[in-house]
Protein backbone atom coordinates (compact mmCIF):
# COMPACT_ATOMS: atom_id res chain seq x y z
CA UNK A 1 0.00 0.00 0.00
CA UNK A 2 1.28 3.47 -0.66
CA UNK A 3 0.12 6.53 1.67
CA UNK A 4 0.34 9.88 0.95
CA UNK A 5 -1.19 11.76 4.32
CA UNK A 6 -2.34 15.82 2.71
CA UNK A 7 -2.19 18.35 5.23
CA UNK A 8 -2.61 21.95 5.46
CA UNK A 9 -0.98 24.89 6.59
CA UNK A 10 -4.59 26.21 7.83
CA UNK A 11 -7.97 25.61 7.71
CA UNK A 12 -9.66 26.77 4.23
CA UNK A 13 -6.55 26.30 2.33
CA UNK A 14 -7.31 23.70 -0.41
CA UNK A 15 -6.37 20.61 1.19
CA UNK A 16 -9.60 18.79 -0.06
CA UNK A 17 -9.75 20.22 -3.55
CA UNK A 18 -6.11 18.84 -3.49
CA UNK A 19 -6.66 15.36 -1.86
CA UNK A 20 -9.66 14.88 -4.38
CA UNK A 21 -7.05 16.19 -7.37
CA UNK A 22 -4.44 13.08 -5.90
CA UNK A 23 -7.17 10.54 -5.28
CA UNK A 24 -8.29 10.58 -8.94
CA UNK A 25 -4.94 11.34 -10.29
CA UNK A 26 -3.58 8.15 -8.82
CA UNK A 27 -6.30 5.86 -8.84
CA UNK A 28 -6.54 6.22 -5.29
CA UNK A 29 -8.87 5.50 -2.04
CA UNK A 30 -9.22 8.38 -0.14
CA UNK A 31 -9.93 8.34 3.75
CA UNK A 32 -11.00 11.17 5.84
CA UNK A 33 -10.17 9.91 9.19
CA UNK A 34 -11.92 13.18 11.46
CA UNK A 35 -14.69 14.96 9.74
CA UNK A 36 -15.31 18.07 12.54
CA UNK A 37 -18.62 19.66 11.24
CA UNK A 38 -21.47 18.09 9.17
CA UNK A 39 -23.68 21.27 7.87
CA UNK A 40 -22.69 20.73 4.08
CA UNK A 41 -21.83 17.78 4.03
CA UNK A 42 -18.72 15.86 4.50
CA UNK A 43 -15.41 16.12 2.79
CA UNK A 44 -15.25 12.70 1.96
CA UNK A 45 -18.81 13.15 0.22
CA UNK A 46 -17.27 16.62 -1.60
CA UNK A 47 -14.02 14.21 -2.52
CA UNK A 48 -15.76 11.42 -4.36
CA UNK A 49 -18.12 14.13 -6.12
CA UNK A 50 -14.75 15.91 -7.55
CA UNK A 51 -12.81 13.17 -8.11
CA UNK A 52 -15.33 11.24 -9.40
CA UNK A 53 -14.34 8.32 -6.78
CA UNK A 54 -16.71 4.81 -6.92
CA UNK A 55 -18.04 4.42 -3.51
CA UNK A 56 -15.51 1.04 -3.54
CA UNK A 57 -12.55 3.59 -3.22
CA UNK A 58 -14.09 5.52 -0.07
CA UNK A 59 -12.80 4.61 2.89
CA UNK A 60 -15.30 5.65 5.75
CA UNK A 61 -14.86 7.95 8.17
CA UNK A 62 -13.17 6.96 11.66
CA UNK A 63 -14.91 9.79 13.51
CA UNK A 64 -18.06 12.29 12.61
CA UNK A 65 -18.03 15.11 14.67
CA UNK A 66 -20.91 17.42 14.20
CA UNK A 67 -19.06 21.08 14.99
CA UNK A 68 -16.80 22.21 12.64
CA UNK A 69 -14.59 22.43 15.84
CA UNK A 70 -10.50 21.48 16.28
CA UNK A 71 -11.35 17.42 16.51
CA UNK A 72 -10.83 17.20 20.32
CA UNK A 73 -13.12 19.62 21.37
CA UNK A 74 -15.81 19.08 18.69
CA UNK A 75 -15.33 15.48 19.96
CA UNK A 76 -16.27 16.86 23.57
CA UNK A 77 -19.19 18.07 22.67
CA UNK A 78 -20.79 15.04 21.27
CA UNK A 79 -19.71 12.90 24.46
CA UNK A 80 -16.90 10.99 22.80
CA UNK A 81 -12.90 11.34 22.89
CA UNK A 82 -10.63 10.67 19.98
CA UNK A 83 -8.04 8.12 20.68
CA UNK A 84 -4.96 7.52 17.91
CA UNK A 85 -5.30 3.17 18.68
CA UNK A 86 -8.43 3.89 16.72
CA UNK A 87 -7.27 5.34 13.48
CA UNK A 88 -4.51 3.27 12.28
CA UNK A 89 -4.05 3.15 8.22
CA UNK A 90 -6.50 1.14 6.60
CA UNK A 91 -5.53 -1.22 4.24
CA UNK A 92 -6.31 -0.92 -0.12
CA UNK A 93 -6.03 -3.44 -2.09
CA UNK A 94 -2.49 -4.84 -3.37
CA UNK A 95 -0.59 -2.05 -3.51
CA UNK A 96 -2.94 1.00 -4.33
CA UNK A 97 -2.91 4.36 -3.26
CA UNK A 98 -4.41 5.41 -0.19
CA UNK A 99 -4.85 9.35 0.06
CA UNK A 100 -5.33 10.43 4.42
CA UNK A 101 -6.90 13.92 4.42
CA UNK A 102 -6.19 15.36 7.40
CA UNK A 103 -8.35 17.45 9.57
CA UNK A 104 -6.95 21.48 9.79
CA UNK A 105 -3.04 22.00 10.76
CA UNK A 106 -0.73 20.05 11.77
CA UNK A 107 -0.74 20.99 16.07
CA UNK A 108 -4.58 20.85 15.51
CA UNK A 109 -5.39 18.66 19.09
CA UNK A 110 -7.26 15.38 18.74
CA UNK A 111 -7.31 14.86 21.88
CA UNK A 112 -5.97 16.43 25.27
CA UNK A 113 -3.00 14.85 25.12
CA UNK A 114 -2.51 14.53 21.39
CA UNK A 115 -1.71 16.04 18.19
CA UNK A 116 -2.81 15.28 14.84
CA UNK A 117 1.41 15.38 14.20
CA UNK A 118 1.70 12.85 16.42
CA UNK A 119 -1.08 10.76 14.43
CA UNK A 120 1.20 11.51 11.33
CA UNK A 121 4.25 10.29 12.96
CA UNK A 122 2.81 6.98 14.08
CA UNK A 123 1.84 6.36 10.20
CA UNK A 124 5.48 7.31 9.16
CA UNK A 125 3.75 8.00 5.54
CA UNK A 126 5.07 10.71 3.03
CA UNK A 127 3.35 14.21 3.69
CA UNK A 128 2.04 16.49 0.88
CA UNK A 129 1.57 19.96 2.44
CA UNK A 130 -1.20 22.16 1.18
CA UNK A 131 -0.49 25.90 1.25
CA UNK A 132 -2.19 29.08 0.11
CA UNK A 133 0.31 31.60 -1.99
CA UNK A 134 -1.82 34.68 -0.40
CA UNK A 135 -0.04 36.79 2.21
CA UNK A 136 1.23 34.84 5.32
CA UNK A 137 2.02 32.18 3.52
CA UNK A 138 5.76 32.03 4.16
CA UNK A 139 5.26 31.92 7.51
CA UNK A 140 2.81 29.18 7.88
CA UNK A 141 4.21 27.53 5.46
CA UNK A 142 7.47 27.13 6.81
CA UNK A 143 6.20 26.82 10.35
CA UNK A 144 4.37 24.14 9.33
CA UNK A 145 7.16 22.21 7.58
CA UNK A 146 9.49 22.68 10.64
CA UNK A 147 7.55 21.27 12.93
CA UNK A 148 6.82 17.95 10.72
CA UNK A 149 10.74 18.08 9.69
CA UNK A 150 11.31 18.33 14.02
CA UNK A 151 9.30 15.27 14.15
CA UNK A 152 11.45 13.79 11.10
CA UNK A 153 8.06 12.86 9.22
CA UNK A 154 8.85 12.65 5.66
CA UNK A 155 7.79 15.49 3.82
CA UNK A 156 7.26 14.68 -0.60
CA UNK A 157 6.80 18.38 -1.17
CA UNK A 158 4.77 21.15 -0.63
CA UNK A 159 1.37 21.78 -3.19
CA UNK A 160 0.37 25.43 -3.62
CA UNK A 161 -2.93 26.80 -4.01
CA UNK A 162 -3.70 30.39 -5.83
CA UNK A 163 -2.80 32.71 -7.89
CA UNK A 164 1.16 32.71 -9.03
CA UNK A 165 3.60 34.34 -6.55
CA UNK A 166 6.82 32.82 -7.38
CA UNK A 167 8.56 34.30 -4.98
CA UNK A 168 6.70 33.65 -2.19
CA UNK A 169 6.95 30.34 -3.61
CA UNK A 170 10.72 29.92 -4.12
CA UNK A 171 11.58 31.97 -0.43
CA UNK A 172 9.45 29.53 0.64
CA UNK A 173 11.20 26.06 -0.93
CA UNK A 174 14.70 27.80 -0.34
CA UNK A 175 14.26 27.94 3.43
CA UNK A 176 13.00 24.80 3.85
CA UNK A 177 14.40 22.09 1.45
CA UNK A 178 11.49 20.79 0.43
CA UNK A 179 10.28 20.14 -3.24
CA UNK A 180 7.99 22.26 -4.92
CA UNK A 181 5.21 19.58 -6.62
CA UNK A 182 3.18 22.69 -8.41
CA UNK A 183 0.78 25.04 -8.27
CA UNK A 184 -3.36 24.58 -8.04
CA UNK A 185 -4.56 27.82 -9.63
CA UNK A 186 -7.97 28.69 -9.09
CA UNK A 187 -10.55 26.85 -11.36
CA UNK A 188 -13.91 28.72 -12.57
CA UNK A 189 -15.62 25.23 -11.70
CA UNK A 190 -14.76 22.77 -9.92
CA UNK A 191 -15.60 18.89 -11.02
CA UNK A 192 -13.88 15.85 -12.01
CA UNK A 193 -12.78 16.89 -15.83
CA UNK A 194 -11.07 20.38 -14.24
CA UNK A 195 -9.62 18.59 -11.16
CA UNK A 196 -8.00 16.40 -14.50
CA UNK A 197 -7.28 19.13 -16.47
CA UNK A 198 -5.70 20.88 -13.68
CA UNK A 199 -3.13 18.22 -12.34
CA UNK A 200 -1.87 17.38 -16.37
CA UNK A 201 -1.17 21.18 -16.83
CA UNK A 202 0.88 21.79 -13.57
CA UNK A 203 1.55 18.81 -11.90
CA UNK A 204 3.53 15.26 -12.98
CA UNK A 205 2.69 11.85 -11.50
CA UNK A 206 6.06 10.92 -11.06
CA UNK A 207 6.61 13.33 -8.23
CA UNK A 208 4.44 11.87 -6.68
CA UNK A 209 4.89 8.03 -7.19
CA UNK A 210 9.03 9.28 -6.21
CA UNK A 211 7.50 8.79 -3.02
CA UNK A 212 7.63 4.74 -3.20
CA UNK A 213 9.98 4.28 -5.94
CA UNK A 214 12.67 1.40 -5.60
Amino acid sequence: MKTLVVTGTDTGVGKTVVAAMLAQALDAHYWKPIQSGTDGGTDTARVAALAGLPSTRIVPERFVLTQPLSPHRAAELDGMEIHPANLALPHVPGDGWLIVEGAGGVLVPINRTVLQIDLFARWAAPVVVVARTSLGTINHSLLTLEALQQRAIPVLGIVFVGDSMPDSERTIVDFSGVTRLGRLPFLPSLNPNSLRDAFSANFKRSDFEAAYAR
